[in-house]
This record gives structure tokens, sequence and C-alpha cells, in this order.
């Protein structure tokens, strides 16, 4: 893997990598009366059965389709933000869709604003911190906008979904597996203010052994709190149930405390080391308290966030274990 592509998250990192890789870039876009809601996952799998591939989901009624293509199909590259699949296209500016199979029929463009994604820095390259300097992690993960305006509209097995003025949301998954046990949940849907908000636990893999970590941005006023492992961050509680999960961390200045309601979804398919055959249930229908406040109890932000993904995932009785 170039070492110029550890500084840039967006751009394809497959290049001379060797089976079990995937790579994978999470488009989600809600329209701006909040109805319509779809997840676009165009990626890649190397492997004994290695195929490019396109999921979707309808975060309205759940449905899915997950749509294979051939490797040839498949056209990325390590200097710029820029996806292909067939005839369709993904970048940081635009979506390009022409589906028309028995199980979707997808077509439309949608034009991207300004994207907001995780500062960047030499030392720590995005989300996953110094972690990302480290070259045989499981799973690296990126973020790519916090949030952007969408223009355009989606036409799904005859229903028109018109985007222009909601707004959207990209993230991107790529290394050799998805970790054993997971939580992640993104909004960026709060009454009458800018904040987003992204976090993940999981059990992660480490030279023999493994360890529970963890990374969440929440962006507020044009800041971004950091909560991660990497950062002295701790987690205080966390709790799941079948009906929310609560999780509560603290940093060296701030207290976040979380509180997810889980809801039915639809079902993704996920990477492990043999093939995209991890059945992954994620909705776009849940919702996610969330409260900031100092450390001596000055509250800085309390609000809820709508149409948020969240995936509850794994050997959870691990991800519990301190």
């Amino acid at each position: 893997m170039p070492l110029r592509t550890i500084h840039a998250p967006g751009v394809y990192h497959g290049l001379r990598q060797k089976p079990p890789f995937f790579e994978g870039w999470y488009y989600k876009l809600v329209s701006a009366d909040e109805y319509y809601k779809i997840v676009l996952i165009p990626g890649v799998i190397l492997g004994q059965n290695g195929h490019a591939f396109l999921q979707v989901m309808n975060g309205v009624d759940g449905k899915t389709a997950y749509l294979e293509f051939p490797l040839t199909d498949f056209r990325a590259d390590d200097r710029k933000f820029s996806i292909g699949l067939d005839k369709n296209r993904f970048d940081e500016h635009h979506l390009h869709i022409e589906l028309d199979t028995t199980s979707c029929q997808l077509k439309g463009d949608i034009q991207l604003g300004a994207l907001n994604p995780w500062p960047i820095t030499w030392f720590s390259p995005g989300i996953m911190g110094w972690f990302a300097w480290f070259p045989h992690m499981e799973c690296y993960h990126g973020i790519l906008s916090f949030s952007h305006t969408l223009q355009g509209s989606l036409t799904w097995n005859g229903t028109e979904m018109d985007f222009s003025g909601g707004r959207g949301y990209i993230e991107k998954d790529w290394g050799k597996s998805f970790p054993s046990a997971w939580i992640w949940l993104q909004s960026n849907h709060f009454a009458a203010t800018d904040a987003c908000i992204t976090a993940s636990v999981a059990v992660i893999p480490w030279t023999g052994f493994d360890f529970r970590g963890f990374i969440v941005g929440f962006w507020l006023d044009g800041s971004l709190h950091r909560f991660a492992t990497y950062n002295g961050s701790r987690i205080i509680s966390l709790q799941i149930f079948d009906d929310y999960v609560s999780w509560v961390l603290q940093n060296r200045q701030f207290r976040l405390s979380l509180k997810a309601f889980r809801v039915q979804g639809g079902l993704l398919l996920g990477p492990t080391r043999q093939d995209m055959g991890q059945r992954v249930m994620e909705t776009l229908n849940a919702t996610v308290e969330v409260r900031l406040e100092t450390l001596q109890g000055k509250l800085l932000f309390e609000g809820t966030g709508a149409h948020t993904g969240l995936e509850v995932m794994g050997n959870l009785p691990r991800l519990l274990q301190k």
C-alpha cells in the first residue's frame, strides 16, 4: 500500500494488496423532507470468489439488493477519490447510477456539495489516528464527510426519490475482514444545529490477542470532539439491551453520553476473510440521544439525532468486556 494513501482515506487502497482484502465506500442520502433514505455501497473483495459489488438499502422499508460485478468492471484510483462499476460512477462530487436487474431498477444522478471530512494531519491521518500507520490492522476506517448537501433524484423500481436540498454522509472501510463484534452508529440530523455524530466500538485483533477499541467523533459548532482509544479517552459504561444501547465516554475535557434506540432494519452483507458472507443488520431509522458536558458538569449540548444508522453485531459478550 503506497504511503500516500495513508493520508487519503477516500482513494483506493487495494493496489498490490494480496487476498483477503476488501474495500467499500458507504454513501448515505436523506431527502430534504426526511422521508426518503437510501444507502449505496460500491466496493470490491479480493479472494477465491473475488468480485466488485454494489449494495443498496432503502431506509424506508428496509429492502436491500446485492449486485455483483466482474472485477474487470471495477475501476478505482489510488490518487483520487473515484470509483466506477460498469456504467455507475461514485466520487466526491457526483453519483451516477444505472442499474436494471430483476432485483433492482435504480437510475439517477446526485450532485454532492462540499464534503466535511474528519481532519487529516501527518501524525493523525483521519479517524484512525496513529493506528492508520500500522500495516496489519484487520479493518481500517475513514470518514469522508460528516455532512454535505445533495441535489438530484433517483428512481427506484418506478418510485422517484427527490434528494434536492437533502443531506448526505460518506464513510469507508477497507482491510481483511469486519471485526468479530462491533457497534456502529451515525446521525447528522439534529434539530436546528449542524451537529453530527459517528461512533463505533469493536473487538480489535492485535499480535496474538485482542482488545476493545473505539473511535467517536461529535461535530458541533465547527469543532470536532474526539473520543478514541488512541487519544487517552475511556469508556465509562457500555450496555446493550434489546431495545437500546447506552454508552458513556470521556476524554481529558468532556463526557459524552449516547443512548441509541434499536429498531428493525435491512440485511446487508459484510466481508469475512473468505467472502462477503457476513449478514449485517442495519437500520436507518434509529434515534440517538446525545449529551455533551464538561467533566465539571457544564452542559454543552443535549439533543436527539434522527435517521440514525445503527448496527449491533457479533460476539456482544466479548464486546462488553473491558
